[in-house]
């Protein structure tokens, strides 16, 4: 890897800068797990930042990856919201290990080589799979990612050689790979979508032959809250329906009175629970979706038909085929 000099703006490690657009830099930073935007202001914010505030915003990065959004921009609300999340557990951590270390090679057995970093101006292999482990652990440094290895090791999930040198390498085990077949299984069992929209008779073809069909044929049940019979207030129902799915699809297509607020509300209350969001807008109001939320990989589309298609993708690409696919 033959990274340039320039620095993460997170963590002042070496890093890729591409051209601005404005005061906004696009990074491809090891150390952060990927590339992603930072504005100026945020930018700025980022050089009184704590570690634990670095660390938070890596795990935030890493999990936008995660549900498709492979370039993330982080703004100054961004840095607000990471501020005041809570600190990933500790089991959380470690599993991050093991998918990282999963991701790193495709031969049973074979060794994942790294080496602790001694801040040299050029970024080798070695070292970009210690800052990966690290990204993907929400640690700060070689001290507590040693402890999630100890720890992994002590659970014979991996195995461990050169402890004592900067250079080392970790093996899965088999007990490591049924850890991540653990995981993938653990996600929730829910046949169920929740659906935020605009309840607009223009909807209707978009509900009926995008969205609603694009759910079905991966095999879910979407859920729209105006189309459930129940006898409880709307928003209790509305919260309840989010627990209880497997993921959310939010579509921020609106009229002439401007963007759908409970919209807004559903996607964040589904972030603040961990359950994956797709974000969609019509291509005539993308202009228009609140910044805050423009940062994520919005599915922009012209028809239902180009909505049916990408978010069938979307689906099987994130979430993967629900328990109703033929």
């Amino acid at each position: 890897m033959n990274l340039t000099s320039n620095t993460c703006p997170i963590w002042g490690t070496p890093a890729h800068h591409f051209p601005r657009d404005g005061d906004r830099l696009r990074v491809e930073s090891p150390r952060a797990g990927g590339k992603y935007v930072v504005s100026g202001t945020a930018e700025e914010l980022l050089k009184t930042a704590d570690e634990q505030q670095k660390a938070r915003l890596t795990t935030w990065l890493v999990k936008q990856r995660a549900l498709g959004n492979d370039c993330p921009w982080v703004f100054a609300a961004t840095l607000d919201e990471v501020k005041n999340s809570p600190s990933s557990p500790v089991a959380d951590r470690a599993d991050g290990v093991l998918k990282f270390l999963a991701s790193r090679t495709e031969i049973l057995g074979a060794p994942v080589r790294f080496r602790l970093q001694t801040w040299p101006q050029e970024l080798d292999d070695l070292t970009a799979v210690y800052f990966g482990l690290l990204a993907h652990s929400a640690c700060v440094g070689e001290n507590d990612l040693d402890l999630l290895l100890d720890y992994l090791k002590g659970r014979r999930f991996i195995r461990r050689e050169g402890i004592d040198n900067p250079e080392q390498a970790c093996t899965l085990t088999v007990d490591g790979y049924s850890r991540l077949t653990d995981l993938d299984g653990a996600q929730s069992p829910s046949e169920s979508v929740f659906v935020a929209m605009w309840f607009d008779d223009s909807m209707v073809k978009v509900w009926q032959q995008g969205i609603k069909a694009a759910i079905r044929d991966a095999g879910f049940k979407p859920i729209r809250i105006d189309q459930k019979e129940h006898v409880n207030r709307i928003d209790d129902e509305i919260v309840a329906e989010i627990r209880r799915c497997r993921f959310l699809v939010a579509d921020f297509t609106h009229g002439d009175e401007g963007a759908r607020g409970g919209v807004y509300y559903e996607a964040g209350f589904a972030h603040g629970l961990n359950i994956p969001v797709i974000f969609c807008c019509r291509k005539a109001e993308f202009g228009s979706v609140h910044f805050d939320t423009r940062q994520y990989n919005h599915i922009v589309w012209e028809t239902p038909t180009e909505l049916h298609e990408k978010l069938l993708a979307r689906i099987s690409a994130v979430i993967g085929d629900g328990p109703n696919r033929s």
